[in-house]
């Protein structure tokens, strides 16, 4: 009985988390990046751009996908580096100015984030950052950034979830939607 015990304190707390990622708000759903070999679970229809920006000094098509639901917005971003070896300097300079278009204040927290099949960068990182909104109101960033080869190219991802408070329930369902092909 001892065990049983035991086995349902964890097993509660990760069941409620789960309930709360996948709250009747949220309809997740399977979007492809064919480009990118990748796979991203969106909790809502998205949207998809594709633009030139200029990103560590060199003009880059940047690819997107994103959604609003449940009061967060949720977005991908990619794209191909034109020199493979700058791959580090490249992800360190895209969290730089990511967080400087919100105005982030301070990070709450950064650990590194290398899933199955990415390059050990140190600047592949998740972190919770508080910033503000363009038109003024605090924002949390829950984000991560990471790189990989895909064929002959190395490739550079950023996933976001933007919300008014963290929201890490939500957040590990949604970077845990990102299937490397």
């Amino acid at each position: 009985m001892a065990a049983d015990n035991q086995a349902m304190k964890w097993t509660l707390p990760w069941a409620a988390a789960l309930l709360l990622g996948c709250s009747p708000a949220l309809n997740w759903r399977s979007v492809a990046f064919e480009d990118a070999a990748l796979t991203v679970t969106l909790p809502c229809k998205p949207e998809r751009a594709t633009r030139t920006v200029e990103l560590a000094g060199t003009p880059t098509e940047l690819a997107m996908v994103g959604c609003d639901a449940d009061g967060a917005t949720f977005a991908v971003s990619t794209l191909a580096l034109a020199q493979p070896e700058r791959a580090g300097e490249t992800l360190t300079h895209w969290r730089t100015a990511a967080l400087a278009r919100m105005g982030a204040a301070r990070t709450l927290s950064e650990v590194p984030f290398t899933p199955h099949g990415t390059l050990p960068l140190p600047p592949s990182v998740r972190l919770v950052a508080q910033g503000q909104r363009p038109g003024g109101g605090e924002v949390t960033a829950q984000a991560v950034w990471f790189a990989r080869t895909v064929g002959s190219q190395v490739r550079l991802y950023h996933a976001v979830v933007y919300t008014d408070t963290p929201r890490p329930a939500v957040a590990d369902t949604f970077f845990a939607g990102l299937e490397m092909r």
